[in-house]
């Protein structure tokens, strides 16, 4: 893309140095007669977002007569993960889906030179006359509203001046120059924005408590340890709009007095990490971090600790441990990482969309925010939305919507034409919300009443076929494992609860299992000593609330309804439908399988059968059933 050359920098120090180069920014983008953007973050990468990239930029490197009016980019997510690679040209918005390195003569002939639509590649919206020509017209994207990631797909993330062409750092200079840090937390505060990563603590009263709290140097930091199953926000936003979230932590700076930040990030996010390297590098040579920033006396820079991948360090003190380059274990609390965090030191934690949020909130105003959402939660929420639904990727709404607008008006209903049967909400340490709780709407308090919590916002659809003992059981299996041992009724409950679970879906559960089993997760939820163990039992809980029935049928029937838990199944091979090819006998691992092709029809030696469920897996046309 044409633009100003971002390898030499002049740092910037007022606001006039700003918009001029955005102006310059802007110019140069008016030269271009179209812009093709691909989507490179990492899911649309999974399946070939880099080549499509590549094969443009090849593409039109050999076309000079194409070259001078056109630009592609790689840009971050734009959510709609079920089907990448995405390709949006602009500024007709055509918006095309599973691209392939194939396709780019096509797009280039037809939508950049001719001004016309692909239409084999725009999205086919099921049971619509006709396909959807720009995002605009996707169901997916008809209830969402994009704060947090209002940037993802439309900048380069590695290229600053691509945000700054988008009002990026204006809301930093607003800060420097107009306002006093007290006036800062008063607009944050104002705006209801609480925490993104779980807890959902109001953000500007943690800065205030910062900034009061004795001791100096006070430190800010990013935690962007996101270690649930299924979620991927904080990566989407660091891969595809990092300086938004280093906009946000400046601005936290300031406010709070600090002059020194981390971003606590995974290390299994090597996209993501790349990307926020590139950004830090790119806003120290602008004058955006370090001494002196935009002329003034305000110091800030930030360094990038990668995280082992320890579920337990997402809980803000043992993130703060392995800062420090201690075991990441918590600590009791209080003191709060406010009064006490870093090095001894005053430290305020808020995670990757918290921070997005906030240069948004300088620049719209308070009210503005705080007028989406509800009375006690307040803007939007971004979900990763996964499981057996139709339509998955991430999705960013306004608190209030329901559950069952964004599993189904969003989402698509389930993957698998079943009724959806239950969502996880809050990840492993987050609970089952059944589906006659769909009108539930996504606000802290109202998710926390059904059992569940908000969590960092992984969603996981799940249909009738989904066991709901095993799906206690799965997600028990990875808090345990993550428990760092620290705390008793964490270390040894965790294990406990892990045991009777797994005699429950195994069938050898005994009397009284159930029982003891609540009562194990009350107690392990009561006395642990950090937010792991606390939040652990939620999946039994809300699982036992809403599905004891299942319970019930696994310990007293020997019985799983849903067909999962394969040590309870007899299965049988239905010769109406067998087409006696053998394959569930080759697979058996037992032996237990008997048959000879178009002679003696299969079938399965109960007393053999050592219930693996292979056969039923192997079987290609669904002969084989297990009850």
């Amino acid at each position: 893309m044409p633009h100003v050359d971002p390898a030499s920098p002049t740092p910037l120090t007022s606001l006039d140095e700003l918009e001029a180069l955005a102006a310059r920014v802007a110019e140069a983008r008016r030269t271009q007669r179209k812009v093709i953007s691909v989507c490179v973050g990492t899911a649309c990468t999974a399946m070939g977002g880099r080549a499509v990239f590549e094969a443009f930029e090849k593409a039109l490197a050999d076309r000079p007569d194409v070259q001078a009016t056109v630009a592609s980019k790689g840009t971050g997510c734009r959510g709609f993960c079920q089907v990448g690679p995405i390709v949006v040209v602009l500024p007709d918005e055509f918006f095309y889906t599973n691209v392939t390195p194939d396709d780019v003569p096509e797009i280039i002939e037809k939508s950049v030179l001719a001004d016309e639509p692909v239409e084999r590649l725009l999205y086919e919206n099921p049971g619509a006359g006709a396909p959807a020509r720009t995002w605009d017209d996707i169901p997916f994207y008809g209830k969402q509203r994009r704060v947090a990631m209002r940037h993802n797909g439309h900048v380069d993330p590695t290229n600053i001046l691509d945000y700054i062409g988008r009002g990026g750092y204006r809301s930093l200079w607003t800060v420097l120059a107009d306002l006093a840090p007290e006036d800062v937390i008063d607009r944050v505060d104002r705006s209801g924005l609480r925490g993104r990563g779980g807890a959902g603590f109001p953000t500007g009263r943690k800065w205030r408590f910062t900034r009061d709290a004795d001791g100096a140097p006070k430190y800010i930091v990013c935690n962007a340890d996101e270690g649930d199953p299924g979620a991927y926000m904080d990566r989407s936003i660091l891969e595809g709009d990092p300086h938004s979230v280093l906009e946000g932590m400046l601005i936290g700076a300031y406010a709070v007095g600090a002059r020194h930040g981390y971003v606590y990030v995974r290390t299994e996010y090597p996209l993501a990490v790349r990307n926020l390297t590139v950004a830090i590098e790119q806003a120290r040579a602008w004058g955006l971090l370090g001494q002196g920033i935009f002329g003034s006396e305000f110091d800030f820079d930030v360094a990038i600790k990668e995280g082992a991948g320890a579920f337990v360090c997402g809980e803000e003190t043992a993130l703060i441990a392995s800062i420090e380059g201690s075991r990441g274990m918590p600590r009791v609390r209080p003191p709060f990482p406010a009064q006490s965090g870093l090095w001894g030191k005053p430290t305020n934690i808020n995670n990757v969309e918290t921070w997005a949020n906030v240069p948004a909130i300088i620049e719209h105003g308070p009210d503005w925010f705080a007028a989406m959402g509800t009375e006690t939660s307040k803007g939007t929420k971004v979900f990763s939305l996964v499981g057996q639904v139709r339509n998955s990727g991430l999705v960013e709404v306004p608190m209030g919507i329901t559950i069952g607008e964004i599993v189904n008006d969003i989402g698509g209903g389930s993957s698998s034409g079943r009724p959806v049967k239950a969502v996880q909400l809050g990840g492993p340490s987050g609970g089952c919300i059944p589906a006659h709780l769909f009108d539930t709407p996504v606000d802290y308090e109202a998710v926390t009443a059904t059992g569940a919590i908000m969590g960092s916002g992984g969603m996981v659809v799940m249909d009738d076929r989904t066991c709901m003992v095993d799906v206690a059981r799965f997600f028990l299996q990875f808090t345990q494992n993550e428990s760092c041992g620290k705390c008793t009724f964490c270390r040894i409950g965790t294990k406990r609860m892990l045991e009777i679970l797994t005699r429950i879906t195994d069938g050898t559960a005994r009397e009284g299992d159930i029982a003891l089993l609540e009562e194990l997760a009350v107690a392990v939820r009561d006395t642990s000593l950090c937010g792991l163990g606390q939040t652990a039992p939620n999946p039994v809980l809300t699982t036992l609330r809403y599905f004891r029935d299942e319970y019930e049928a696994h310990v007293n029937d020997r019985r799983c309804p849903a067909g999962v838990c394969n040590a309870l199944l007899t299965f049988t091979i239905d010769e109406e439908i067998c087409i006696q090819c053998g394959q569930c006998a080759r697979a058996c691992p037992a032996n237990a399988i008997t048959g000879e092709r178009k002679v003696n029809p299969f079938v399965i030696d109960q007393e053999t059968c050592i219930h693996c469920g292979a056969c039923r897996n192997i079987c290609p046309v669904g002969a084989i059933a297990g009850v």
